[in-house]
C-alpha cells in the first residue's frame, strides 16, 4: 500500500469532520502539483459526492481509474457517484469488479443485492406493461438479491448498511418476520437509527390491545432516542389526538346518563319518573359524571409521560381538530349538564337538548378517525 501524502491525510481528516470544501481545496492543489496521486483524487470525489455533485464525482472516479483500473477505492467511488446520478440500472459491472477484487467486502455485496433488486423489478414492469407490483411478484424476482444479501450478512454482521439493504428487499417481498429481525439486529448495532426505531416503535404502537396512552408513550421513548424524527413526532401527535378524541365518548356517556335519569323516552311499560326530578336525584348524576371524568379522563391523563403531557398541550395549541374534538365534548357535556340539572317539568325540551349534545358529536366520532389532530 502507497504512503498517503501528508496534505491528503490532512484532506482526509478534515472530510471526517465533514468540512468538504477545506479539504476539497487541500486536494485540489495536491493534484495541481501531482495529477498522479489516486488516493487525492478517489478523496476530492468523496467530496464531490458528499456536497451533492455527483457528475463531478463520477470524473474523479473515472481519472483515479485511468491510473489504476482495479483500484478498490476508485472503483467503489465510481459505483457511489453512479447511484448517485440514478444510475442503478448500469452500476453492476463496477460493482462485480470491485467484488472480484474484494470478495470479501460485504458494502459490495450489499449494494450490488440491490441494484440488482432494481434492475429485477424494472425489468418486470416493462415487461408486464407496468401492472402493479404484488409481494408475491416482488418475493418471486428478489430471488438472486436475497442471495447477495444474505452473503453480505454473512460477512458484515455488525455493517448497518448490509442489514438496511436486507430489510428493505425482505420488507418489500413481504417476508415481515425477516424484515422484524433485521430491524432488532439494526437497533443491537445503532440504538439510535432513525428508521429501523420508527418503524419498530410503530409496530409495538399498532399491536392488538395497544391503546393511545400506551402508543404515546411508546412514540414519546422513540423520540427520546431521535428528538429530530418527523415520523416519530407525526405518530405521537397521531397518539395523542386519539386520546383526545376519547374525551368525547365520556361525554357521550355523560349526556346518555343523563337522559336516563329524566328517562326522556318514557314508553307504555316504563313511563318513568315524575317531573321535576329530585335535587338529591339530580346532585348524584352529578357525582357519576365526576366519577366517569376521573378515571376516565383526570386519572389517565395524570399516569402519561410528562412529555406527553406536554404534547397533550402543545396539540391543542397546534391542531384544529384537536381544538374541535374538545369543544364538541364540551358542548356534549353543557347539553348533559342542561338536561340533569334544571328541574324540568315536561320533557319536550330537555329531548331536543339530548339529541343537540348527542348527534353533532356521535357524527364525527367516526368521520376523523385518520386525522392527527
Amino acid at each position: 500500500m502507497s504512503t498517503l501524502h501528508p496534505t491528503v491525510e490532512q484532506a482526509r481528516a478534515l472530510l471526517e469532520l465533514e468540512r468538504y470544501d477545506q479539504a476539497g481545496a487541500l486536494l485540489g492543489r495536491r493534484l495541481a502539483e501531482d495529477p498522479g496521486d489516486i488516493r487525492a483524487w478517489v478523496s476530492i470525489g468523496y467530496c464531490h459526492l458528499n456536497t451533492d455533485r455527483a457528475e463531478q464525482a463520477k470524473e474523479a472516479a473515472a481519472e483515479a481509474l485511468k491510473l489504476d483500473p482495479e483500484d478498490y477505492g476508485a472503483l467503489r467511488l465510481s459505483a457511489q457517484a453512479m447511484v448517485r446520478d440514478d444510475g442503478w440500472l448500469h452500476v453492476q459491472p463496477i460493482l462485480r469488479e470491485l467484488i472480484r477484487i474484494a470478495p470479501q467486502d460485504p458494502f459490495a455485496y450489499a449494494m450490488l443485492a440491490d441494484a440488482v433488486w432494481r434492475a429485477a423489478l424494472v425489468r418486470y414492469a416493462k415487461e408486464s406493461g407496468g401492472r402493479q407490483l404484488s409481494t408475491q411478484d416482488i418475493d418471486r424476482l428478489s430471488g438472486e438479491a436475497a442471495e447477495l444479501a444474505m452473503e453480505a450478512l454473512r460477512l458484515g454482521p455488525e455493517d448497518v448498511y448490509v442489514h438496511e439493504i436486507a430489510h428493505r428487499i425482505a420488507s418489500m417481498a413481504g417476508n415481515g418476520t425477516v424484515a422484524q429481525q433485521l430491524d432488532e439486529a439494526i437497533l443491537r448495532i445503532d440504538p439510535t437509527h432513525a428508521e429501523a426505531l420508527a418503524r419498530q416503535t410503530k409496530r409495538a404502537a399498532e399491536a392488538p390491545g395497544v391503546g393511545a396512552g400506551q402508543a404515546a408513550d411508546l412514540y414519546a421513548d422513540a423520540l427520546a432516542a431521535d428528538p429530530g424524527s418527523p415520523v416519530m413526532r407525526q405518530q405521537l401527535d397521531h397518539a395523542t389526538y386519539r386520546l383526545l378524541r376519547g374525551t368525547r365518548w365520556l361525554a357521550v356517556i355523560c349526556v346518555l346518563a343523563a337522559g336516563a335519569m329524566v328517562n326522556l323516552f318514557p314508553s307504555a311499560d316504563d313511563p318513568g319518573p315524575e317531573l321535576p326530578i329530585p335535587v338529591g336525584q339530580r346532585l348524584w348524576v352529578l357525582v357519576v359524571m365526576a366519577a366517569i371524568w376521573t378515571f376516565g379522563a383526570v386519572r389517565r391523563y395524570r399516569r402519561l409521560r410528562a412529555g406527553v403531557q406536554l404534547n397533550v398541550r402543545s396539540l391543542i395549541r397546534r391542531g384544529r381538530w384537536a381544538r374541535v374534538v374538545l369543544a364538541q365534548a364540551a358542548w356534549a357535556m353543557l347539553c348533559a349538564l342542561l338536561i340533569a340539572e334544571i328541574p324540568w317539568t315536561d320533557r319536550s325540551v330537555p329531548q331536543l337538548v339530548f339529541w343537540a349534545g348527542l348527534v353533532p358529536t356521535a357524527a364525527t366520532i367516526w368521520f376523523d378517525r385518520k386525522k392527527t389532530g
